[in-house]
C-alpha cells in the first residue's frame, strides 16, 4: 500500500468536513478525453468559433455540429471505479460534496448525491428564449440518429445544452455553494484536475487558507502540487481512489 494513500486515509477519516474537486482526468478512464488534450474536441473544433455563447446565439445550427460530436463522445460513457469510490466515500459520511468541472453526469450516475456542477450538465437541455428545460433522452433520435438540432416544444427555438459556454458565468448557486464548502473544509481531495483555472482553482486555496489538508490524486504533478498540495497520490483515479476507499474501510 502506498504510504501516501495511508496518510490520506487517516486525514479523511479524521476530517470533519471533507470535499472533493474533480476535473476531466477522472472521466478519461470512462472514455471521455479531455477536450484540450490530443484527440480532444478542441483539436477538431476551434472553441472560439464553436464554444462561445455568442457563437451559439448567432448560429446555433453551426454550433450543434460540434455538440453532436460531444453527444457521441459522452453517450456511451459509464462511471468508472474512481467515480464509484467517491460516491461510496459520500455514503460513508467521509465526503460532504463533490465539486466538479465536468459536464458528463458520471458522478450522479455513480451514486453521488451532493454534486456541485461548475460547468453545468450535458444531460439537460434548455431554451434560451422561454426557459423551458428538458432531459437529453427526450431528443435521443434527433441527437444520435438524425443529428437534427433539438427544438423547444413550447416556442420552437433551438435548444442549448445546460452547460457553461465560454462567455457565460459560473452559475451563482454553484459558485456560492462551492465557496461555502471550501471555507468549511478541513480536507480537500483534488482529482483529475490541475486546479489552475479560476474560479475552480480557488477552491483548494480558500480551504488551504483555513489550514485544510490538500490531497491531490493525479497522473502527473500540476501547478497545484508545488505550492498547496500536502499529499500527492500518483496514478489513475480508477485505481488510486478505490485503494483509498479500501484503506478507509479497513481502518
Amino acid at each position: 500500500m502506498d504510504i501516501n494513500i495511508v496518510k490520506a486515509a487517516e486525514i479523511l477519516q479524521s476530517a470533519r468536513y471533507a470535499i472533493a474537486l474533480t476535473g476531466a482526468g477522472i472521466s478519461t478512464e470512462s472514455g471521455i478525453p479531455d477536450f484540450r488534450s490530443r484527440g480532444g474536441l478542441w483539436e477538431k473544433y476551434d472553441p472560439a468559433e464553436y464554444a462561445t455563447i455568442q457563437a451559439f446565439c448567432s448560429d446555433p445550427e453551426k454550433v450543434w455540429r460540434m455538440l453532436f460530436d460531444m453527444s457521441e463522445i459522452t453517450r456511451n460513457a459509464r462511471p468508472n471505479p474512481g467515480h464509484r469510490a467517491l460516491a461510496e466515500l459520500e455514503k460513508l459520511g467521509v465526503l460532504k460534496h463533490v465539486i466538479t468541472q465536468n459536464i458528463d453526469n458520471l458522478h450522479q450516475e455513480a451514486g453521488s448525491k451532493s454534486v456541485i456542477e461548475y460547468h453545468g450538465n450535458a444531460s439537460r437541455l434548455e431554451c434560451l428564449s422561454c426557459g423551458e428545460q428538458y432531459q437529453r433522452e427526450q431528443f435521443a433520435a434527433a441527437l444520435l440518429g438524425e443529428r437534427t438540432p433539438p427544438r423547444c416544444g413550447k416556442c420552437n427555438e433551438i435548444l442549448k445544452p445546460s452547460v457553461i459556454f465560454f462567455g457565460e458565468t459560473i452559475p451563482p448557486d454553484a459558485l456560492a455553494r462551492s465557496q461555502e464548502a471550501a471555507q468549511k473544509a478541513d480536507a480537500v481531495l483534488v482529482v483529475g484536475t490541475s486546479a489552475v483555472v479560476y474560479p475552480a482553482a480557488g477552491i483548494p486555496l480558500i480551504a488551504k487558507q483555513n489550514n485544510a489538508a490538500i490531497i491531490e490524486c493525479n497522473t502527473e504533478h500540476t501547478g497545484l502540487t508545488g505550492y498547496a498540495t500536502d499529499i500527492f497520490i500518483l496514478g489513475m483515479a480508477g485505481t488510486t481512489l478505490p485503494e483509498l476507499l479500501r484503506q478507509i474501510q479497513s481502518s
